[in-house]
């Protein structure tokens, strides 16, 4: 008689698991490259959290890990309150939305929807794909194949059918990538309401900063396998901790300064001949009296004003001078980029409210802000880094 024997279950991820990701000394090398530095982090369980950097950050590849697309060298990634480092993709609750949205062209958009039900063995699906349409707003459309559709409307069933399934956490790889501009803003208010609705925890992979900022609650910047800060939108915009995120998050103008001393709650520094006023809470520097510091100030918080009329500016306010090198008009706001002797290139952002038409290149001009709108970082950083070539 022979003797049968059974292999053993393969490993499943509970039902009952909440919606929260958390990734433990997780890294991934390959030989000698390190894709991700051992990193921690926790995503929590209904929030839309964004992975934002560069190419070749390390970001798609975290996010690959998540989804058991790719092997973690170390560590454990578990969603709710179990480990599922050791489970296949298909084992996972989660499910992933790709840049190409991977949708079959033989089915109408109401099978291409249903193909997971139906992948599982669940006969009644007329109810659910159609709540599924109606949540994309795709309901007058279940007969249409995907060639007859737009782009947007494409990533909307990509989305319904990923959805479908009730995954614990929703994972985006690049979902907005192929689309132009207008459409790609509108379906990141779109894929905000569709998360808001279901509830769903959210993970976006995206190197586009305003996608970022738009639709996520928190976001991880990362560079070179690392994540360089986290936090929510306004936050890391607002409060830089590094000189990667201030020139990578949006624009910085950056000033190599001196501290010369302290009054209340804020810095002294002195750039050159100049004063300027960096409040101590916004500055990520420890600075002692001597010690340099990059004193930094986003373009939109910035005044411009003819130099004749240096007399006018307030006082209590930084200030720069310099002279016009560029001016450009866009609509919304004028552009203008400032030679001065502290910063070569001092972007300023001015709203086509009452457009001074004497502020042409060559002009030359005084720049003035608000001091609390001032943050500070460690002059031992490279000033350039994060800064997104043309």
């Amino acid at each position: 008689m022979t003797q049968q024997t059974t292999a053993p279950a393969e490993p499943q991820a509970s039902a009952a698991s909440g919606g929260a990701v958390t990734l433990t000394g997780i890294s991934k090398t390959w030989g000698d490259f390190t894709a991700v530095q051992p990193l921690d982090l926790t995503i929590p369980e209904g929030s839309f959290f964004a992975l934002l950097g560069a190419s070749g950050c390390g970001k798609t590849t975290t996010l690959r890990m998540i989804a058991g697309l790719e092997e973690p060298t170390a560590g454990t990634v578990r969603i709710g309150d179990q480990d599922v480092t050791g489970l296949p993709p298909h084992k996972r609750p989660v499910n992933t939305v790709f840049q190409n949205y991977a949708l079959f062209p033989h089915l109408d958009v109401y099978e291409n929807v249903a193909f997971g039900l139906r992948r599982r063995g669940i006969k009644s699906v007329k109810k659910q794909v159609e709540d599924m349409l109606e949540l994309v707003e795709l309901g007058h459309l279940p007969r249409r194949k995907p060639h007859q559709l737009s782009g947007g409307q494409q990533q909307r069933v990509a989305v319904a059918r990923a959805l479908i399934n009730r995954p614990q956490v929703l994972l985006l790889d690049e979902p907005l990538g192929a689309l132009d501009l207008k459409l790609r803003r509108q379906m990141q208010l779109e894929l905000k309401r569709i998360q808001t609705e279901v509830g769903i925890t959210f993970v976006h992979v995206t190197h586009d900063q305003e996608e970022a900022m738009t639709m996520a609650d928190t976001i991880a910047v990362m560079n070179a396998g690392r994540i360089e800060q986290l936090g929510a939108p306004a936050d890391l915009y607002e409060n830089p901790t590094s000189t990667f995120v201030a020139n990578f998050l949006g624009q910085s103008n950056l000033i190599e300064a001196q501290v010369t001393g302290s009054s209340g709650d804020d810095l002294l520094l002195s750039v050159g001949d100049g004063r300027l006023t960096l409040p101590t809470a916004r500055s990520a520097a420890t600075a002692q009296i001597g010690d340099k510091v990059l004193a930094g100030v986003r373009p939109e918080k910035i005044s411009i004003a003819h130099a004749d009329d240096a007399a006018t500016v307030p006082d209590g306010r930084n200030k720069i001078t310099g002279r016009i090198i560029d001016a450009s008009f866009i609509g919304v706001s004028t552009q203008y980029v400032v030679n001065s002797p502290w910063c070569p290139e001092f972007a300023v952002f001015a709203q086509n409210v009452e457009r001074d038409t004497r502020l042409t290149p060559g002009t030359e001009v005084v720049l003035h802000w608000n001091p609390a709108h001032t943050f500070g970082l460690d002059a031992t950083q490279d000033i350039e880094a994060g800064e997104v070539s043309a």
